[in-house]
């Protein structure tokens, strides 16, 4: 697994804590003011909110633009190549990111290797129950062999009515009816996915503390609406209901995909709920209308605060020149082994005008566009010598760090391309600062003696060479403008060359 897809991987899961926290702390802070207001069951409506800034937050943002076909034509061209053995490049030491999404995932799957056991669990404890016809009832329901099992709604696409062996026993014939309408009710509003739902997205988070308490509030505010739902059309039998309660014993098993009626839910939350009068059509009506208003305030602010930050620089202008700096990770994997290679470019071109380099048997094409105040980059990339190219389109902000990745038209080399576009072309000037061009191999050597050599052929003076630290590099130079080999070497140390005459100063980028 690249620590490219890891921090992709991270990077939106992120995003989905953030929107997934907001929207919890949201539904937490409403949900008992909008039962008393509009009732129970437009409280647990609530619950919609999650998934919906969850999706929100995954929403793409960039708008593409039409595609443009322009002619080519190449202004500068700077780059150099370090080639990595295969097995140098393996021996790496793992990226913490990879290390942070392997435990997300490892610690997701155990959640709900746990999950399935306890389901399992109370499904053993069905074996024996026999059907019971009950003529009000779509669903199957099933007469369990112990009294410490139901009344409940077990499973999500199979779903089952389940009683105790003791139901005609223990309730009489009102309490059995408000009992089988309670688990009608369960099953017609599809409870059972709402708590498959409920437990993926606890196992998703299961390092969250909010996600744990949603689960419960959830299968609370779950029986609420279930309760209400059942006094609608039975408000008259109130105390029948309560009674129903009170003769239920706890559940000895737990239920992840279900709905247990039992007091494993606040009993006396239910109870002191009865005692409230249902909310008329006006009343429902209008929590209907909030919640509608509130879903699409909390779904347009989660997606717009995902969107990625603006960066504060001068926009494009339509005629000026741009340099597309550019950053280049090839691999090639022929079968036996496998061979990686890193460059650094700056290109140079006007708008609307493609520029082209080749990197290690790979041909990148990129064309900048100005849109709408942002630059567009169309990029190209495919192996020399074939017509075909695999193609993306970039957009964003001057000195905005764009990311593209892929693999070439034969599928065996992989590409990763960062591009940072900045206005003019300070390569072509440094280029050209030195008629002097080196061709050169450098093999484990570093970044601050590399930069000397190249300087002591150039006749430039290094003001301060340590800001180019001590790095390992292996670097090849063919013919290349002095300017440009000392550019690539920066790049690698992550400084910027300043040029003053003869003297050579780094700074940060």
């Amino acid at each position: 697994m690249s620590s490219e897809a890891a921090i992709d991987w991270l990077g939106r899961g992120w995003l989905l804590v953030l929107a997934f926290t907001a929207a919890v702390l949201v539904v937490a802070l409403l949900r008992r003011p909008c039962r008393r207001l509009f009732g129970a069951e437009r409280a647990f409506q609530l619950w919609l909110l999650p998934p919906l800034a969850m999706l929100a937050s995954q929403l793409p943002h960039a708008v593409e633009a039409p595609v443009v076909v322009l002619s080519p034509v190449v202004i500068a061209i700077t780059s150099a190549v370090a080639a990595l053995p295969a097995h140098a490049a393996a021996s790496g030491a793992i990226d913490w990111r990879v290390l942070a999404m392997l435990a997300w995932v490892a610690g997701s799957v155990c959640s709900l290797v746990l999950a399935a056991l306890v389901q399992q669990r109370y499904r053993r404890c069905l074996r024996g129950a026999t059907a019971v016809p009950v003529s009000s009832s779509r669903w199957p329901v099933l007469r369990a062999v112990g009294t410490d099992v139901g009344p409940a709604l077990v499973g999500a696409w199979r779903t089952r009515i389940v009683l105790p062996a003791d139901f005609e026993q223990r309730y009489d014939a009102s309490e059995r009816m408000l009992i089988l309408a309670h688990e009608t009710a369960h099953a017609r509003r599809h409870d059972g996915w709402w708590c498959l739902f409920a437990q993926l997205t606890a196992a998703l988070f299961w390092f969250h503390p909010l996600a744990w308490w949603a689960l419960a509030a959830l299968r609370r505010d779950q029986e609420l609406a279930c309760d209400a739902a059942v006094l609608r059309d039975h408000g008259e039998r109130r105390r029948s209901y309560a009674n129903a309660m009170l003769k239920t014993q706890s559940g000895a098993f737990a239920l992840p995909v279900g709905c247990a009626w039992s007091p494993r839910h606040p009993l006396t939350e239910r109870i002191a709920m009865l005692k409230q009068s249902s909310p008329n059509r006006r009343r429902q009506g209008a929590g209907a209308v909030a919640g509608f208003a509130l879903a699409i305030i909390v779904g347009g602010s989660v997606y717009a605060a995902s969107a990625p930050p603006a960066t504060h620089t001068s926009p494009p202008v339509a005629g000026a020149q741009y340099q597309l700096d550019m950053q280049v990770e090839l691999s090639t994997d022929d079968g036996h082994k496998r061979h990686a290679e890193t460059a650094a470019m700056a290109l140079c071109t006007l708008p609307g005008k493609t520029a082209t380099a080749s990197v290690g048997g790979m041909t990148v094409e990129a064309t900048a566009v100005p849109v709408d105040g942002q630059l567009r980059i169309d990029l190209a990339v495919g192996s020399n010598g074939t017509a075909s190219l695999a193609h993306s389109r970039l957009r964003g902000a001057l000195g905005q760090t764009l990311h593209a990745k892929g693999k070439g038209a034969d599928g065996k080399q992989a590409y990763v391309i960062d591009i940072t576009p900045q206005p003019g072309c300070p390569a072509q000037v440094l280029a050209e600062a030195s008629p002097v061009r080196v061709t050169e191999h450098i093999t484990n050597g570093t970044t601050r003696t590399a930069a000397e050599s190249i300087a002591r052929m150039a006749g430039w003076t290094l003001v301060n060479p340590d800001a180019l630290g001590q790095g390992a590099v292996t670097l090849s130079f063919n013919d290349m403008p002095a300017g440009s080999a000392l550019q690539r070497v920066a790049d690698l140390a992550g400084v910027k060359v300043e040029l003053e005459g003869k003297r050579v100063h780094f700074a940060p980028k």
